[in-house]
């Protein structure tokens, strides 16, 4: 029997630390062509996404730095932010 390859994790850049981390360690967020920014917990709706590691500091930087309006060129309101809080406190 031969040997199966290793599947290759596809690397996203989190958008509040900087880091790699592997596209299921992470919550995307995604603004569609409407201009509608949400969260999309199957990592399949089509639009410009940004990734967030699943920890509430990054959130924070993201937050801070005003990093996800960056990302969309858009502004984003801190209903999104609670939203995205309260995925990352589910998931832990």
């Amino acid at each position: 029997m031969q040997n199966k390859p290793e599947k290759r994790v596809p690397l996203r850049k989190c958008v509040g630390c900087g880091e790699m981390i592997g596209k299921k360690g992470a919550v995307r967020v995604v603004r569609d062509k409407d201009g509608n920014v949400s969260v999309d917990p199957t990592g399949k709706k089509s639009g410009r996404g940004a990734y967030i590691c699943k920890d509430t500091k990054c959130l924070e930087l993201a937050k801070k730095g005003r990093k996800l309006e960056r990302s969309f060129k858009c502004q984003i309101s801190a209903e999104i932010y609670d939203i995205i809080a309260k995925e990352l406190t589910e998931d832990q």
